[in-house]
């Protein structure tokens, strides 16, 4: 009997067998060794930028093998002390305990005293015609109409503290406040690794009272004088006192856990918060007032300087699970650069399709041919002779290689009692149509 080359039927079974095969089969990518020069150096060279990426920024500098944990518990305490002079009320004293937030008056605009009662209204614009809101400028129209203060006309008289505009007296209180000591004292703690820590580390209790803040002999004694807290925020204190603002004091606490407690220290920077050089409601102020009765105030105007303690902070420490995470995809990116490689020399290079017919060479297993063979007799009773030499037999004849498409090679499949041959136009595909019929049943090849 003869082998032939046959094909299943469409059906079921079919289909069903051809996802069970799909399933089980394995894709194996085939190694081909391109010597080219220029090709060879830019995988090289992307392969130690992905390694350099890796380890000197992933690892080193953004420690990919630690577990992290951002934002810690903080609090924070602030003293402020000093002395100011005003020219009318001399020399004041200035004892200030309070939070994150804090202000310190530098001038002040009072107004003469004022009592409740009747008075000509006097006219900044239209809106000074609208409704009378409320506050310090509260004010109600009578419906008559009176001279104007110190002028010809009239205006309309309106129920309120009067003079409505008498004017006011600035007074001063910068020519000391840049000698304001400030104590900043900060405490963080990150739960996850059990880590507390504060920016006071004295071991004498009289340490901070001879102290003052510098950044390499004197770290962890955090108290500050304000004119140095505006000239690191890169602003001049005679302009900042004339019309306010907000500076930010921002404490940053990164702390590497993998080394000793002493390597974790606080970093402060400076800056000022508050846009500068707008129109709208620039700088810091506010109004206030200071009752002499019930019936009579004085209105104060104050400008100042706020100063907000900003806490930022992260900690790490060595993790497993990170270091296996990190690991792993630095792995896969080296791989990125073969990918690169393959499509320049596929698309760029490749123009006689001679690696691409290396690189997706089919290859045949002997446990699943492509073709299927099987018992049938001859087709016809002619015997056609061996292309290969060997002697006429009966057989069939198979119009190309099932193991190389592009051979298009003459080969006879021929058998006698005993043994079965395969014979073909040249050695090499006899190499390969023995890999690809050894493995039938009762099949030997010679």
């Amino acid at each position: 009997a003869a082998f032939t080359s046959t094909k299943h039927p469409a059906g079921t079974s079919m289909g069903v067998q051809g996802c069970l095969r799909a399933v089980s089969s394995y894709s194996s990518p085939q190694v081909v060794v391109v010597r080219n020069g220029h090709l060879g150096t830019a995988y090289r060279a992307l392969q130690l930028l992905v390694l350099l990426y890796f380890t000197g920024y992933v690892f080193i500098i953004q420690k990919g093998y630690q577990e992290r944990e951002t934002g810690p518990e903080s609090s924070v305490i602030t003293k402020v002390k000093g002395v100011t002079q005003s020219p009318r009320q001399g020399l004041g004293c200035w004892g200030v305990c309070g939070g994150s937030t804090f202000s310190i008056l530098t001038r002040v605009d009072v107004s003469p005293a004022q009592a409740m009662g009747t008075c000509p209204e006097v006219r900044a614009g239209a809106g000074d015609w609208g409704v009378a809101v409320m506050g310090p400028g509260e004010r109600q129209r009578t419906g008559r109409c009176v001279p104007q203060a110190g002028g010809t006309g009239k205006s309309c008289e309106v129920l309120a503290w009067c003079p409505v505009d008498g004017g006011s007296i600035s007074e001063s209180l910068a020519e000391m406040a840049s000698q304001f000591t400030v104590l900043i004292k900060n405490n963080i703690h990150f739960p996850r690794f059990g880590f507390s820590k504060g920016n006071i580390q004295a071991a004498e209790s009289g340490y901070l009272k001879s102290c003052m803040f510098n950044t390499t002999s004197a770290l962890y004694c955090p108290i500050f004088k304000l004119g140095f807290l505006v000239e690191q925020a890169g602003e001049d204190f005679t302009e900042l006192a004339e019309k306010g603002g907000v500076i930010g004091v921002i404490i940053t606490w990164n702390c590497n856990l993998d080394l000793p407690d002493a390597e974790c220290n606080p970093h402060y920077s400076f800056r000022r918060l508050d846009p500068k050089g707008v129109s709208a409601s620039p700088g810091y102020n506010y109004s206030t007032t200071a009752g002499i009765g019930t019936r009579s105030r004085v209105l104060i105007k104050a400008y100042g300087i706020r100063v907000d303690v900003i806490v930022h902070g992260q900690a790490g420490k060595f993790s497993l699970i990170p270091t296996i995470i990190t690991l792993a995809t630095a792995l896969t990116s080296v791989g990125l650069g073969s990918f690169i490689c393959d499509w320049i020399l596929l698309c760029c290079m490749d123009k006689e399709q001679r690696y691409s017919s290396r690189k997706f060479d089919p290859c045949c297993s002997p446990n699943h041919p492509p073709l299927l063979w099987s018992h049938s007799p001859p087709v016809s009773s002619q015997q056609p002779s061996c292309p290969c030499g060997a002697a006429p037999m009966d057989g069939w004849h198979v119009p190309y290689s099932p193991c190389e498409p592009r051979a298009r090679r003459h080969v006879m499949v021929v058998t006698t009692s005993r043994t079965q041959q395969c014979c073909c136009s040249s050695e090499s595909h006899r190499g390969l149509l023995k890999s690809c019929l050894g493995g039938l049943p009762g099949l030997s090849t010679a």
